[in-house]
């Protein structure tokens, strides 16, 4: 049977475009994380098939939109990005796992392309990709010739892509995960002690250098046993998060917060006085003291003891010996806060 030239020369297209598809799988599957495997992912699309727009739509309630965001230094990113709620996701997609392609009625499209942009399209290609089953956004391409993605042309490849850029998703998000876990601590998020360790040692030298003020705070909650006896070790959890976002939230992007262990926190102040760490940590009890802790029919405030190291103080010359003092300091400060109490609870008894 012979084969007639056009159908040997369609046969030769398809065979390139799949070769293309080939050269794109195998360049992102060793790719582990977001920023690298999203950059190669659309350089690769745009650059293999000439296209002019190409981007990438987060869902923001999917578990990689948080992770996504972070990522405040590319360039690329920024421009080929869209974020949209599930719901105008599915409004626009039907919750289709297959890939769409339209050139008609585009404007029903607008929520999936990046706010910062202003392209002239013809026709729109939306592929969905999934992390665990569940769809957490899509490859999309747009082109201003009205055929490049008519919605009658065989979508299998860009389907088969699709696939592919999914399981290496999952690839890139477990790895991701455990990187995450092996910096910080899993039920507060903040960074766990053997990294406060490493960038207090940093921060040390650095200010030693340069003859820069550093501060270090050593906390923990009162009475936490207490919390966990008398609440239950869910809302002893619960009290641990409530803590750490306090912290988290009155910081500066320059300092650091870290659970040291159990109940206990550190902070990292670079450039930072001992007044200007006293005047953070009023801010944290304020806000300890205006917020409680509530669930399981439970209820209650927190409160904490603090203590203090600077650079400057007498007998500081390593990171060891500010993180050492500091713990001293907290130490003492429990204990007058301990002696003040149980002082108080005597002349009370006497009185009565």
């Amino acid at each position: 049977m012979e084969i007639s030239p056009s159908l040997l020369e369609l046969l030769k297209e398809n065979e390139e475009i799949a070769q293309k598809f080939n050269d794109i799988e195998i360049s992102i599957l060793n790719i582990l994380n977001f920023q690298d495997f999203l950059e190669k992912l659309l350089f690769e699309i745009g650059n293999k098939f000439s296209l002019p727009y190409i981007w990438i739509c987060i869902i923001t309630e999917s578990p990689i939109a948080a992770q996504v965001k972070k990522i405040d230094n590319s360039t690329l990113l920024k421009t080929a990005t869209a974020f949209v709620s599930r719901q105008q996701f599915v409004t626009v997609t039907k919750n289709r796992f297959t890939p769409l392609l339209a050139n008609t009625a585009l404007d029903r499209y607008a929520a999936l392309v990046p706010k910062s942009v202003d392209w002239d399209i013809g026709s729109i290609a939306i592929a969905p990709i999934t992390l665990d089953g569940e769809i957490v956004g899509s490859i999309n391409q747009a082109d201003p010739d009205k055929n490049r993605f008519a919605p009658d042309i065989d979508a299998s490849l860009l389907e088969r892509l699709a696939v592919k850029v999914s399981l290496c998703l999952s690839n890139v998000t477990a790895h991701e995960r455990l990187r995450y876990m092996a910096y910080h601590d899993p039920l507060t998020g903040l960074l766990n002690r053997r990294v406060m360790e490493r960038i207090l040692e940093r921060e040390f030298l650095r200010a030693s250098r340069y003859k820069m003020q550093l501060t270090l705070l050593f906390l923990d909650l009162d009475d936490f046993k207490t919390i966990n006896d008398t609440h239950g070790h869910d809302m002893g959890d619960k009290a641990l998060c409530h803590a750490a976002g306090c912290l988290t939230r009155l910081k500066r992007d320059s300092d650091v917060v870290a659970r040291f262990a159990g109940d206990e926190f550190v902070v990292i102040l670079p450039s930072t006085s001992r007044s200007q760490a006293e005047h953070y940590m009023d801010r944290v009890k304020n806000m300890l003291a205006a917020t409680p802790v509530s669930g399981n029919g439970s209820r209650f405030f927190l409160h904490v003891s603090h203590g203090v190291c600077c650079i400057q103080d007498p007998d500081i010359d390593s990171a060891k010996t500010m993180l050492t003092a500091a713990d001293k300091s907290l130490y003492r400060a429990k204990m007058k806060k301990n002696q003040l109490k149980n002082t108080f609870l005597n002349n009370t008894d006497g009185v009565s």
